[in-house]
């Protein structure tokens, strides 16, 4: 393979001519870890020392024991964990919690935080690819001159500390949804307008159920004209996805229930109560659609004025959970049948207070998803950035600078 000008060939790839590519030994040094470790016990919600534990990417609980307190030196330092595949990068003073955690230290010309991104370039921190310290005592280390470093990795961490700033909205945004969830589907809180008392009324009167697929066998799926909701599709969202549904061959002769808009959609077993009977909403108009054989659906009747919307987030936040779980019947496996389900009797609104809780919950979970989307695109550039910055083929210092 032809390498081009002013870069050579290397164990670890192409890289340029004044990088270096050197054994463990000469880029980091293992440090005791037992000497800060304490035990769980010690852990709390608060302290003014926060405690690291390998196998965990963010800070597991504080603690007040100055006494074992591991000082981070300047440039921070790589913690990794004998057992788990997590490399993170601290730069604070910091405890120990679980046994088998390492601290690594740069040597020479070298940073923490630039070895920190190169080991997550290449991969150790992918799950199952390293179980043992010994995997990375064997491996090498690129090095660049150490202006380059510090340049490379402060462009890296612009981007580590955009994903976090994300990720602390995205946690925040979800806090408010769940509280909105607990106040709106309870009347707790009445949105503006709204003063009808709330009525009990029992699902049977207000929808009938339908199986999913039946008499299929393998060589039906992921072949033929007809699309399916799939199980995993039904257990993790409000809305179904209609970019999800696969393939399932049904001859026009065949007697199978189809779902349409409106339908909701039910689990009907789960290995916890807590998860039986997950609801999720069909919102579109999808032609020769059906429904997994371990789901079932629930067809509303629309004179009895009900939002199927506003039905699914009732039946996954609180009050509906603890619903499903009293119908829910087994020891190693919970399941819920549909003449339960149309037993079960839920406390709602009027309608139109239904579709305004559900618009609102609604609008609360978009913003979420453009988030999730801004983040996972910001996750895809970081790993653009990595690709191009870690191997020299993008260069953030001029030439006599780096060789300096």
């Amino acid at each position: 393979m032809e390498v081009k000008s002013r870069y050579k060939q290397t164990d670890v790839g192409s890289i340029p001519e004044e990088w270096c590519v050197l054994p463990f030994d000469d880029v980091l040094q293992r440090k005791n870890a037992k000497a800060h470790q304490i035990p769980a016990s010690e852990y709390q919600a608060t302290g003014s020392i926060p405690v690291v534990d390998q196998g965990q990417e963010t800070i597991v609980g504080y603690s007040e024991n100055i006494g074992r307190r591991f000082t981070s030196p300047q440039d921070g330092v790589i913690v990794f964990g004998d057992h788990t595949c997590i490399v993170k990068f601290v730069d604070f003073d910091f405890l120990v919690g679980a046994d088998g955690t390492q601290i690594l230290i740069a040597k020479n010309n070298n940073l923490a935080r630039f070895q920190a991104y190169e080991l997550e370039h290449r991969g150790v921190t992918s799950t199952g690819y390293n179980r043992h310290f010994k995997f990375l005592r064997d491996r090498c280390f690129i090095s660049p001159p150490l202006p380059e470093q510090r340049v490379v990795a402060a462009a890296l961490s612009d981007m580590d500390a955009l994903l976090n700033g994300l990720a602390r909205l995205i946690a925040k945004k979800h806090d408010l949804k769940e509280a909105a969830m607990q106040q709106l589907l309870t009347g707790q809180t009445r949105l503006p307008g709204f003063h009808e008392a709330w009525k009990a009324r029992r699902l049977g009167e207000i929808g009938s159920t339908y199986g999913g697929l039946t008499g299929k066998s393998k060589a039906d799926f992921g072949a033929g004209g007809g699309r399916y909701v799939t199980f995993l599709n039904v257990m993790t969202n409000v809305v179904i996805d209609c970019r999800l549904f696969e393939q399932v061959r049904v001859s026009p002769s065949e007697s199978q229930n189809r779902v349409i808009k409106g339908d909701l959609l039910f689990n009907g077993s789960s290995e916890t109560p807590e998860e039986v009977a997950m609801c999720s909403f069909m919102a579109e108009d999808v032609p020769d659609l059906y429904l997994n054989s371990f789901c079932f659906g629930f067809r509303l009747q629309n004179e009895q004025g009900t939002d199927g919307l506003f039905l699914a987030y009732y039946i996954r936040a609180a009050p509906g959970r603890e619903l499903m779980k009293s119908l829910a019947q087994g020891s190693t496996r919970y399941n819920l049948s549909k003449g339960a389900l149309l037993e079960a009797i839920a406390r709602l609104p009027h309608k139109d207070e239904q579709t305004a809780i559900a618009s609102v919950l609604s609008d609360m979970d978009a913003e979420l998803a453009a988030l999730k989307a801004r983040r996972d695109k910001t996750c895809e550039l970081k790993q653009a950035m990595m690709q191009e910055l870690l191997t020299g083929r993008i260069r953030l210092v001029p030439m006599e600078t780096a060789d300096a």
